[in-house]
């Protein structure tokens, strides 16, 4: 046997070329032959009496396949192990007419993807923003209102008044832009009246711009427009009412703070308030981590050169995808395939320069949080904890391992971009949680 490798640098491919002898095969097919001729049943011979070269003749091209494609699969493999090729998919085969009734040698040939070397763009020049949101009163004013309206007495009364909410269709023909939106009449800064006394079945029309002043950023929250679209509205609008949605605010008191936050978690206005602030805060700073996570991928991507094997990815694509693609929409959309290959052979880079492991008790952890988080429970006693741990081992073990797997990623996924984190300069980015809200990507 012997195996060649031509490698295409201009391409980051490889030619892996494969040639048998009779020499390389004869003695095992004769033997499977053999096996075949003890165990056959066929009608006039005993059983382990069938002539061995009646079963040649009957299997011993089937045997002589099996046994070429068996060697080829080790050898491939093999020689790819012995010299540390890296690969992107897997080895193509190169289609090749074969006639398995004559030729006693063979040749066969495969196409590689070779993973390309590659340096990452990190250091003192490698800058990504991170929103640095900050509360104004807008936000604050809108969150009381709505545990307000949660936790108040809710009723759908027949007819609207001041300070009601009204679902409905909002539409405009000459666009036609059609939305289901919720309105709140104390938002409505021009025409409120005309949204006054109306009920199911109303239709009011209005100036879309002119009720809220202008006011871009009401507009955006009211319509479901972006601001970009909000901004350039004109003309007028339909409004059809669905229903009427009006709410006897809660009283704040302790049996609020208890609904909000838990058992006397907070016992006075000032407590509450503080925690409605850490709250919201809280959870702007997590959706901005996340907004950095998405900045730098997209960062390091972009900036990171990969010369990767183009043609042969995209026969590779096709090949594992088996006709859920065709070729039009591989090259239709070979960028964002190309974009997720290099993040993970860039997140490969990182893991095993970094030495990153994933540990069987770090994934349990993760998974128990997870549960524990669906029933509102992130903080409970070591007892408690400890017998969650059943059901998630269980779940971890549910689906083949495939929850394993998933959970293993994930983890992985979040140190390689804490790794990162560490390496690349981080600034602030100063806007408000309404600016946030509006265009989070900004």
């Amino acid at each position: 046997m012997e195996i060649t490798l031509d490698k295409k640098d201009e391409q980051q491919g490889a030619l892996l070329t494969v040639r048998l002898t009779e020499a390389d095969y004869a003695e095992a097919v004769e033997k499977q032959i053999k096996d075949v001729s003890k165990r056959a049943q066929i009608k006039g011979f005993r059983p382990g009496k069938v002539p061995v070269g009646l079963v040649r003749k009957m299997y011993g091209k089937g045997v002589l396949v099996d046994e070429i494609n068996k060697q080829l699969n080790s050898a491939v493999d093999g020689y790819i192990k012995e010299h540390q090729l890296r690969l992107i998919g897997d080895p193509l085969p190169v289609p090749t007419n074969v006639d398995f009734d004559s030729q006693k040698d063979y040749e066969f040939q495969f196409e590689l993807g070779l993973v390309p070397e590659f340096t990452l763009p990190t250091g003192e020049g490698f800058e990504v923003e991170r929103p640095k949101v900050e509360l104004d009163q807008n936000t604050l004013e809108e969150t009381y209102e709505q545990i307000g309206r949660q936790f108040g007495e809710n009723t759908n009364p027949e007819t609207s008044e001041a300070g009601d909410y009204i679902s409905g269709q909002l539409k405009q023909e000459t666009t036609d832009f059609s939305q289901k939106v919720l309105l709140p009449t104390n938002k409505v800064k021009n025409g409120a009246d005309k949204f006054i006394g109306v009920k199911a079945g109303d239709v009011v029309t209005f100036d879309l711009k002119d009720a809220f002043g202008g006011d871009v950023s009401a507009i955006a929250n009211f319509s479901g427009l972006s601001k970009e679209l909000a901004a350039g509205v004109e003309g007028e609008y339909t409004f059809e009412v669905e229903q009427i949605h009006r709410s006897k605010h809660a009283e704040y008191d302790q049996d609020l703070f208890d609904k909000v936050f838990g058992k006397d978690a907070v016992t006075s206005r000032e407590e509450f308030d503080a925690k409605i602030n850490e709250t919201i805060q809280q959870n702007y700073d997590r959706e901005a981590d996340n907004v950095l996570t998405r900045r730098l991928i997209q960062k390091i991507v972009e900036q990171t050169e990969i010369n990767l094997p183009r043609e042969f990815f995209k026969k590779w694509l096709l090949a594992a995808n088996q006709g859920k693609v065709t070729q039009e929409q591989i090259d239709e959309h070979y960028e964002d395939y190309a974009k997720e290959l290099k993040w993970s052979l860039i997140r490969n880079k990182v893991v095993e320069e970094q030495g990153l492991k994933v540990t069987n008790e770090e994934i349990l952890e993760r998974t128990m949080d997870k549960i524990l988080a669906q029933f509102n429970m992130p903080e409970v006693g070591d007892e408690l904890r400890e017998s969650v741990r059943g059901f998630a081992d269980n779940y971890l073990r549910q689906e083949n391992g495939k929850n394993y797997v998933q959970e293993y990623e994930a983890i992985l996924a979040d140190k390689v971009v804490e790794n990162l984190r560490g390496q690349i300069v981080v600034k602030d980015q100063p806007m408000t949680a309404e600016d946030f809200r509006s265009n989070p990507q900004a």
